[in-house]
């Protein structure tokens, strides 16, 4: 065995003891990067995986290094860590300024004197094949003999083998349960992270591909169209048209002929013959919006249509066979409606066949904030202006609003904001005066509330980020833009448990 100092030895000690007090794959090796830093001066320590699949070396781990958003990989035989990856033979390079195959792919010595610096690199073995290798700078005054190191390292890498394989299952179930969830995932111009809205969208996977009914629940401007757009695009019936109709704005004496059309000289005015809607969305969807509002007149003859599946234009004695999807909305409890006479119970029942329900913006606390950068962002690029952000106390306003009007008066008053700031951002005063000061009546009743709600939805940004950065806090602060000590604060703040994240990705 080599010789080692009894500093290396303590080093591959406590390195041992790391290795065996944490749950993550991912925390342990940062654990190792940071020891090696601490006490024996290797700075910029990394740790890169391979991919099962393609064998290419990806940066998962760094010290003294910004990965970035984009990430770092290495091709087998690219540069120095993709030939040790590609050999499993560690390499050394005692003066990285004479060094043409190092890459510096990450940029972290691109302001440093290179001629100072050795770089070490060696590969990490589990049950005889390469799964990743390890890499560090040092000084080079600091190397009394370069071998000497690189077996050091190795020692350490021997140590690294089993964590380091894990960590790249782990890594490709993680793949294999994106692409799974991107597969189900609905195409939508749907926003949102919410429960709530997460259990529409797996409605919306459900129901697109088969020619059900669907009624759509919710408040006015809460996004029935968006619903409906959704399950059209994501059916068979995707390729074919999508007609809206607006129940709400057709009187009943046009009704009849604007569903299903009519012949030259039905009444006076026809002076053409023309297509009824259900016509006009033949092998496609008819989107019946506000079908609440519907007169009697009006249901019975729409009763008539989904019954039978034909209809017959007004003033022609030709049958027109419907082959067409229906899908309606409401922003009315047609039950209660059912039970008091004002709609009919059968037609009710005909299109509740797949009931969605839509949550009012209020119900999706963490999409408001969400929503509401992404119409800055939409009507900064259409006004031309330079706005990117929303400060704190505007955030605070909007989350503690109750938005009657839903997503379509936030996305008002978002437009409005844009047009009106100066700046980069949208600031409180650019808000509506209906959003900057609660009626009277409201106020006492949330008051006090401001605070719970903001801790709450800070809460679930938190909570995500550590989801999207499987538990990693150093990688969830750099998602939300902030540094890992406030993380940290945060997570102990609001009782979250980080390594739970990673506990659900290992299994």
């Amino acid at each position: 065995m080599e010789d080692y100092s009894y500093l290396e030895l303590q080093t591959l000690h406590e390195i041992a003891l790391a290795l065996t007090q944490s749950e993550e794959f991912r925390v342990q090796l940062e654990q190792v990067l940071e020891i090696l830093s601490r006490r024996l001066g290797m700075e910029r320590g990394m740790v890169s995986i391979l991919d099962l699949r393609t064998g290419e070396a990806r940066l998962d781990v760094a010290r003294g290094v910004d990965i970035g958003k984009e990430g770092v990989t290495y091709q087998p035989g690219e540069g120095i860590t993709g030939k040790v990856a590609q050999t499993g033979r560690p390499m050394a390079v005692a003066d990285l300024g004479h060094e043409t195959h190092f890459l510096d792919r990450t940029g972290a010595r691109g302001k440093l004197d290179r001629e100072g610096l050795a770089f070490l690199c060696v590969p990490i073995f589990y049950r005889n094949r390469v799964v990743g290798v390890l890499s560090a700078d040092k000084l080079a005054r600091q190397v009394r003999n370069l071998d000497h190191e690189v077996g050091f390292l190795g020692s350490v890498a021997e140590l690294l083998g089993k964590v380091a394989h894990f960590r790249a299952v782990e890594e490709e179930n993680l793949r294999l349960r994106r692409m799974v969830a991107e597969a189900r995932r609905p195409k939508t111009s749907i926003i949102g992270r919410s429960k709530v809205i997460q259990e529409v969208l797996r409605q919306i996977d459900q129901v697109s591909d088969t020619n059900t009914t669907v009624l759509i629940h919710g408040e006015t401007g809460s996004g029935k169209e968006l619903v409906a757009r959704a399950i059209h695009e994501n059916s068979r019936r995707g390729r074919g048209p999508l007609v809206q109709v607006n129940c709400a704005a057709m009187p009943d004496t046009l009704l009849e002929s604007e569903l299903f059309g009519h012949e030259k000289g039905a009444f006076t005015g026809a002076v053409t013959r023309r297509r009824g809607r259900f016509e006009e969305a033949r092998e496609g969807t008819i989107f019946l919006d506000e079908v609440g509002e519907l007169s009697p007149i009006a249901q019975a003859k729409l009763l008539r249509v989904l019954q039978e599946k034909e209809f017959q234009p007004l003033g022609s004695s030709r049958t027109v066979k419907v082959d067409v999807r229906v899908v309606a909305a409401t922003n009315k409890d047609l039950e209660q409606e059912v039970a008091s006479g004002g709609f009919r119970s059968d037609l009710f029942y005909r299109l509740n066949v797949f009931p969605i329900f839509l949550p009012s913006l209020r119900e999706r606390g963490p999409d408001i904030l969400l929503l509401a950068d992404y119409f800055v962002l939409k009507y900064s690029k259409e006004f031309e202006k330079r706005v990117t952000r929303i400060s704190t106390a505007a955030i605070d306003m909007l989350m503690a609003y109750h938005w009657p009007g839903n997503v379509r008066e936030l996305e008002n008053c978002m437009e409005r904001a844009v047009l009106l700031a100066n700046g980069e951002a949208v600031e409180a005063r650019h808000l509506p005066p209906t959003i900057q000061m609660k009626p009277e009546n409201m106020q006492k009743r949330n008051r006090g509330k401001l605070e719970v709600l903001v801790s709450t939805f800070e809460r679930d940004l938190i909570t995500d980020a550590l989801k999207d950065a499987r538990g990693n806090q150093s990688q969830a602060a750099r998602l939300l833009g902030t540094t890992k000590r406030i993380i940290q604060y945060k997570v102990q703040k609001y009782g979250v448990e980080a390594r739970r994240f990673r506990a659900k990705s290992s299994a």
